[in-house]
């Protein structure tokens, strides 16, 4: 076994410290949630603590881990005799991003169960984590259905396996910690709030913090053992005092004081639902304990809302985490006790050499796109900052609109209408476009390629019952040979990429006008995060485009981009179109199976040398032989319209819609037009 960086070696980051050694304490808290930015050793420090957790005593050879004193009665591998205990180390399973559903549960052997009766079962990674520590790096990567799983195992604290009839159920309890670059993708709310608590990470602007890190890293690298020899003490320290606040924690009594003010800093916070509030209750316990006191206190309250609520106060991937400390520290006040202990001034764990409380805290707030965004010009562009538009649709120069704007702020977005991929893809789950996925309903039966993980009864049925007499069936049973299985084939939803390319040019600059593009874009942004799409962001004005955000999981970084977007200049529409046909040739070979949307904002103006409106055209027209599905935001305003957007989206194959149009609640059967303009153009 690999040496593993000493957890008390690790500098800095006092918040995710404290918030894995309370899990450790108290598993009930309900895991750790780790944001951060790249290269900021949040693995480390979660793969560290796994040494401070006491050994487990298990029932000798049970797979499911049991507790020798009190064993699982529904254990797969039971009833368990009586006999001598064994005694290891608590485990620390990862689960891979690319996990399979039978890896993470567990699989049946549905031959078996089927032909014999017999409930053969391999335990998943869910029972190897029984008693220890589950981990998964880029936990915001992982497939939406084993996210789910998950959760629900750790709520519950069971793992179930259904599959035909057959099901399995054995105990699933350990300390659930994820970990996350928002720069990647966002988790959905109501999967943020199945994390106990959840730790911001930066790194430490400190140069004397940031020496101390490299130095001690260059010496784990160089010897790894004779580097945790030297830390050897300090971890026994830590684990030790780990086991004492283990012990204290059913003696820390919680008041109706500290539960006032709970409740009342969760109703203050308008946080949803009641999980908030009991995961403040253990973790203001669990900080009791491992400051040695038997009674909460007002400080105990006050770090575990720091803790428990930030990502809880979230409603749309556009918010900033975080919490106003001034109304956390008002309502504490108004709600507390006179008459109360002083609390240890220092609960956090024992810093190291070098430690400076860096490294971790609740972000600033005000932050996110709408910070992003300055303020409206003060000297007033009116309606017709862009210049009129010459006969050909083109945009005059020397107008308003010629030079670079400040960015405009974005408007409110609404709920936009959905736009989906026509045909049926292959694509990683979500909720955009038809596809075939491993969950959804069943349209159909196939032999399975490899293992078999989702078995389509009727199927298996009809394709054994022909051999019954040749295989010499005596007896009521089915005689199923494996070449009999089937493999259920399902219908349910992809995500697609999701390209953008908005027109940034002096004919779309007018204030009011490109505000309202910005909320529209914003709209579409939110529409994606929500069916798990893939983002890409590309601008054009003035001579060129530019690729302003490669295809991401993070609409929020899109979202930031979008609100410092500057305006002004001419408009190379034709550049716009060509650099989206770039990026999307470059994703199909790095992700054959998601299939692209390219979104085109503008008011089809276009300036440029020579006939830059059919050069613009002639663009369109690679696009839609590439069979790439397309709709154009049509933003041109005004009671004189040109149509141009009409005319580009007739050459990309796809549909021209207004920002009115986009609005959910607009125009019925838009969907329907993108898909029979793509099916018309295809029949073409």
């Amino acid at each position: 076994m690999s040496t593993r960086y000493p957890f008390t070696a690790v500098v800095g980051m006092d918040d995710l410290r404290l918030a894995l050694l309370l899990n450790a304490v108290s598993p009930a808290v309900g895991g750790v949630l780790v944001r951060g930015e790249k290269g900021t050793a949040k693995s480390t420090a979660v793969r560290a603590l796994a040494d401070l957790l006491p050994e487990v005593a298990v029932v000798a050879d049970c797979r499911f881990s049991c507790d020798p004193a009190a064993p699982d009665p529904g254990c797969p591998d039971g009833p368990h005799p009586a006999a001598a205990p064994d005694s290891r180390p608590a485990r620390m399973v990862e689960l891979p991003v690319g996990a399979s559903e039978d890896r993470l549960v567990g699989s049946l052997d549905i031959e078996r169960a089927l032909a014999d009766g017999v409930k053969s079962f391999e335990p998943g990674l869910l029972a190897d984590a029984h008693r220890g520590i589950l981990y998964v790096d880029e936990v915001n990567l992982l497939h939406d259905h084993l996210v789910d799983l998950m959760l629900d195992a750790a709520a519950m604290g069971a793992s179930y396996v259904e599959r035909e009839g057959v099901s399995v159920r054995h105990a699933s309890r350990f300390l659930l910690v994820g970990t996350m670059n928002p720069e990647e993708g966002e988790l959905r709310p109501q999967l943020l709030d199945r994390f106990g608590l959840t730790v911001e990470v930066a790194a430490s602007r400190d140069p004397d913090q940031r020496v101390e890190v490299v130095r001690r890293r260059l010496a784990f690298d160089d010897d790894p053992a004779a580097f945790a020899s030297r830390w050897a003490e300090d971890e026994e320290e830590l684990r030790e005092r780990v086991r004492r606040a283990r012990e204290l924690l059913p003696r820390v009594a919680l008041g109706d004081t500290a539960l006032r003010q709970i409740a009342a800093t969760c109703a203050a916070f308008e946080v949803d639902g009641m999980r908030a509030d009991i995961v403040m209750a253990r973790t203001a316990t669990a900080l009791a304990a491992w400051a040695g006191r038997s009674e909460v206190v007002e400080e105990d309250v006050r770090r575990a809302a720091l803790l428990a609520l930030p990502h809880r106060r979230r409603r749309n991937p556009f918010d900033a985490p975080g919490l106003d400390e001034d109304t956390l520290d008002e309502t504490l006040s108004r709600f507390g006790g006179e008459d109360e202990p002083d609390p240890d001034p220092d609960p956090g764990p024992p810093p190291g050499p070098g430690d400076d409380g860096g490294g971790g805290g609740v972000p600033p707030q005000g932050e996110g796109p709408a910070a992003d965004g300055a303020a409206p010009d003060p000297s007033g562009t009116g309606p017709e900052a862009g210049g009129a538009p010459g006969p050909d649709g083109r945009q005059a120069p020397g107008g308003p609109g010629g030079g670079e704007q400040r960015p405009v702020p974005a408007a409110d977005p609404f709920r936009a209408r959905m736009f989906s991929v026509p045909g049926l893809g292959d694509g990683a789950a979500g909720r955009r476009s038809r596809a075939r996925t491993e969950h959804g309903r069943t349209t159909g039966a196939r032999r399975p390629r490899g293992g078999l993980t989702r078995l389509h009864l009727a199927a298996t049925v009809q394709a054994a019952a022909p051999h019954q007499r040749a295989r010499g069936r005596a007896g009521a049973g089915l005689v199923v040979r494996r070449d009999d299985l089937r493999q259920a084939v399902r219908e349910g939803r992809e995500g697609n990429l999701v390209l953008f390319a908005v027109d940034a040019s002096g004919s779309m600059a007018a204030r009011r006008r490109m505000g309202a593009v910005k909320g529209a874009v914003l709209s579409l942004l939110l529409d994606a995060y929500q069916r798990r799409d893939k983002v890409g962001l590309v601008t054009f004005r003035g001579r060129d485009a530019e690729l302003a955000l490669p295809p991401t999981s993070s609409v929020d970084a899109a979202a930031a981009r979008l609100g410092s977007l500057p305006t002004g200049g001419r408009t190379p529409l034709a550049a716009g179109l060509l650099k989206a046909r770039e990026t999307l040739r470059v994703e199909r070979l790095r992700d054959p199976a998601r299939r692209p949307l390219l979104v085109v904002v503008t008011d089809g103006r276009a300036t440029g040398a020579g006939d830059a409106f059919g050069s613009a055209l002639r663009a369109a027209r690679l696009l839609a032989a590439e069979g790439t599905a397309s709709v154009v935001v049509d933003c041109e305003s005004g009671y004189v319209r040109l149509g141009l957007a009409g005319t580009l989206a007739g050459e990309l194959g796809g549909t021209a819609v207004t920002l009115d149009e986009l609005r959910a609640d607009s125009i019925a059967g838009l969907v329907r037009d993108v898909r029979t303009a793509t099916t018309a153009r295809r029949a073409a």
